[in-house]
């Protein structure tokens, strides 16, 4: 009953993951993919229309054209109102952009994870889209809050970030702390 008050966004591409070191994700981005992937989304969330749908990951086996070509049929059809990528390069997302307008690009961003400001975000900014970051806490390590034991439970196991350097990255920590407290947050 408060539709007209949200925006809903959602995410489609990601099939599975494939779980321990070199793990990642598997994802899918044929023609028919997005269509079938909105169709559940829209049933799952009892809506008539997503406001922004992201492509999370491209599948590299599909061209991008081909996936966003697909993506442009859902606005045309009126059930998408806006395309956003997720985890794209620059070149990705210009590719993208010339077969259809891309309103968002969504990338981890934070102290830690700073490579898209060299060409995703200027590339953002060229073709119009905005920029979405996630993680903007290093997935939550930024925080504190992680331990050893915790990351060796989970996803973070497999990125040498998180283990490998779990010490030399508690300076990080403690600078992100020290200005915290300085702003009273």
């Amino acid at each position: 009953d408060r539709r007209a008050e949200v925006q809903v966004a959602t995410k489609f591409g990601i099939t599975g993951l494939r779980p321990g070191p070199g793990g990642g994700a598997s994802t899918r981005g044929d023609r028919a993919y997005p269509a079938q992937a909105c169709e559940a989304s829209l049933r799952r969330l009892g809506v008539e229309v997503i406001d922004l749908y992201y492509l999370h990951r491209r599948s590299l086996d599909v061209p991008i054209e081909e996936t966003v070509g697909a993506m442009a049929e859902l606005v045309r059809a009126g059930k998408v109102r806006y395309l956003g990528l997720s985890e794209v390069t620059a070149d990705e997302l210009r590719a993208a952009a010339a077969v259809h307008p891309i309103a968002a690009v969504q990338s981890e961003w934070s102290l830690w994870s700073r490579d898209v400001e060299a060409h995703v975000v200027p590339a953002a900014r060229e073709v119009g889209a905005g920029f979405v970051p996630y993680s903007p806490l290093g997935r939550g390590f930024l925080t504190g809050a992680m331990t050893p034991e915790k990351i060796a439970s989970g996803m973070l196991a497999a990125e040498p970030r998180f283990v490998e350097h779990f010490a030399a990255n508690q300076r990080a920590v403690q600078v992100v702390r020290e200005v915290g407290e300085g702003i009273g947050a």
